[in-house]
């Protein structure tokens, strides 16, 4: 049975190759820790799970829908500019934004999944 191709690093400017279905060879593994950090230690633990809902309660519909003149029930809060890790910048509710899980999933994967990276 063959095996899948070994993929690039993700990191920026990385020539090294990984397996398939891993980000980041162990030379940069260490510089993203959010990849192998438990959703709990990430800080989406009750708290956030209570203040998350209390914010769709409030703010019920996706904005990115509503933008395009769609009404379509929001289920998930997003954060406008990534946390990375900021606890300040988490709880922020002004950076806060309810959207259906098709427009959380599409921005995630095309903003979020290519972060900028400052040396």
């Amino acid at each position: 049975m063959p095996y899948r191709s070994k993929v690039p690093c993700r990191h920026p400017g990385c020539p090294n190759l990984v397996p398939a279905g891993q980000k980041y060879c162990e030379e940069h593994k260490a510089l993203h820790p959010e990849e192998i950090r438990s959703a709990a230690r990430r800080g989406y633990n009750s708290r956030w799970r209570r203040e998350s809902k209390k914010f769709l309660q409030l703010h019920p519909l996706c904005e990115e829908c509503l933008k395009r003149g769609i009404a379509t029930p929001a289920t998930v809060v997003d954060h406008i500019i990534p946390h990375r890790g900021d606890p300040k910048l988490f709880w922020d509710q002004s950076n806060w934004q309810a959207l259906c899980k098709r427009c959380h999933d599409r921005k995630t994967r095309n903003r979020d999944e290519t972060p900028t990276y400052k040396y």
